[in-house]
């Protein structure tokens, strides 16, 4: 029995997906079944709940997936450790962010990383933020990037920045000739908000609501550059943090107003499943991300 194998069930167990598992490691469905039929052969034991329509271990399962992550945690911090005695620094980091962090805010971190280790593969995909924590639960990936982190006690969170709020609006809207102005003045505005479950719409919506503001939320999205392409058409005002929209505020496409009564800020962290052995590569890029 080989340690890869081990690492699979491990997999499966975690995502529930056989989908999932088989883009984690590389290889076909065909190839993830084919593994567990001979787990469950060497073991004598079926190991997964086929009759049943949501994905289940057997108690037979249940206790070689204990085992086995237990192993497989073992394995990593050893194989880690004697990579830091060697000063390597390689491997793949599987990076899941959100859009406006992933567009804004990790190019410049992630090419200074990617000159200073060549030799490691990142590989990065974007998601909105409810499926970042998805798939770090699930170990689909190794590190998030998220707003307005979550508290959970299967989580680590390291905090990195926090961006200051600003309300944009297209140059010809009224209040396009104001450089700052109270939050007040955009009560019944035409609003581009962000869709109901963002963090960063749940925030926005928490400030405005202490401070009595009321705003026609005309357009919602999931993402900030079509928020920012609706503002751009004159659709409405938004607020967004600041560094979202250096390009556009210096290409004047899009004008933003600080926010006189207040700082507002969104802080940014980077998230991790707790008990995650972390490989030297994913600590220097912490540690990047982080200073």
């Amino acid at each position: 029995m080989q340690i890869e194998s081990l690492k699979v069930f491990c997999d499966l167990a975690e995502t529930k997906s056989f989908t999932k598992t088989a883009r984690i490691n590389g290889v076909t469905q065909s190839a993830i079944s084919q593994q567990i039929s001979s787990l469950e052969k060497q073991f004598q034991a079926v190991l997964i709940e086929r009759s049943k329509k949501r994905f289940a271990l057997t108690r037979e399962g249940q206790v070689l997936y204990d085992g086995s992550k237990q192993i497989m945690q073992t394995y990593d911090s050893m194989r880690h450790r004697v990579q830091e005695i060697n000063n390597i620094v390689s491997g793949t980091i599987r990076l899941v962010t959100i859009y406006s962090i992933g567009l804004h805010e990790l190019p410049p971190y992630l090419t200074e990383f990617m000159r200073k280790h060549p030799t490691v593969k990142v590989a990065v995909e974007y998601r909105r933020a409810s499926q970042v924590y998805e798939e770090i639960f699930s170990n689909v990936a190794d590190i998030g990037l998220v707003a307005y982190p979550q508290k959970d006690q299967r989580l680590e969170a390291v905090p990195l920045r926090n961006d200051l709020l600003v309300i944009i609006c297209h140059p010809q809207h009224p209040l396009a000739t104001k450089r700052k102005l109270r939050l007040q003045a955009i009560h019944g505005q035409k609003f581009i908000g962000f869709e109901p479950d963002i963090p960063t719409r749940r925030a926005i919506d928490h400030i405005l609501h202490d401070r009595s503001i009321t705003v026609n939320h005309v357009m919602e999205f999931d993402n900030i550059e079509t928020v920012k392409r609706a503002v751009e058409i004159n659709a409405g005002i938004s607020i967004v943090p600041r560094n979202t929209v250096a390009q556009e505020s210096a290409k004047k496409t899009i004008v933003q107003l600080q926010i006189e009564d207040a700082d507002f800020y969104r802080p940014l962290a980077a998230v991790y499943k707790r008990g995650k052995v972390l490989s030297p590569a994913m600590r220097e890029l912490l540690d990047l991300l982080r200073a």
